[in-house]
């Protein structure tokens, strides 16, 4: 049995190695780290403070915009994600398909929707003039990308 204990301890060592490298990397404390969600879709030019003074008007609801990106060339369905302020807690649910190379802007007023713009349909204001983020989530709630400004 014994001329057999240098290669169990060598086979043990190439299985952990084996186990370590097939997990992926930990972190410190030793806790598996999760995998971020890669998604073409991203998010691209924000208007969080419309020109002008805010008046509560729907023309100025409506200059307040995040532009949602698919800069991929295959579409895909938005339908159940969703866009959120962080500092107002506006969200808004998508309910559409992002075609290849395209993007939407999403305006926080009322409005018609199109291929280009989508309306909240809301009476306030969505986003912090000043500070806020801007988080953009799949339909399984996994955080596809997030901007942030700080104009103070």
């Amino acid at each position: 049995m014994t001329r057999f204990a240098p290669r169990l301890a060598a086979a043990a060592a190439v299985s952990a190695a084996l186990a370590t490298t097939l997990t992926g990397p930990a972190s410190a404390t030793g806790r598996q780290l999760p995998v971020p969600h890669r998604s073409p879709v991203m998010l691209g030019a924000i208007q969080a403070d419309s020109p002008g003074r805010d008046d509560g008007s729907n023309r100025s609801l409506n200059a307040e915009w995040v532009t949602v990106k698919n800069p991929g060339r295959h579409a895909v369905n938005l339908t159940g994600w969703t866009l959120t302020s962080q500092r107002t807690h506006a969200t808004y649910r998508f309910h559409l398909r992002l075609g290849g190379y395209q993007q939407v802007r999403v305006h926080t007023g009322r409005g018609h929707d199109t291929m280009h713009d989508v309306y909240q349909n809301r009476r306030t204001y969505a986003w912090d003039n000043h500070r806020d983020t801007a988080t953009l989530r799949n339909d399984h709630r996994l955080v596809v990308d997030t901007k942030h400004w700080n104009h103070r």
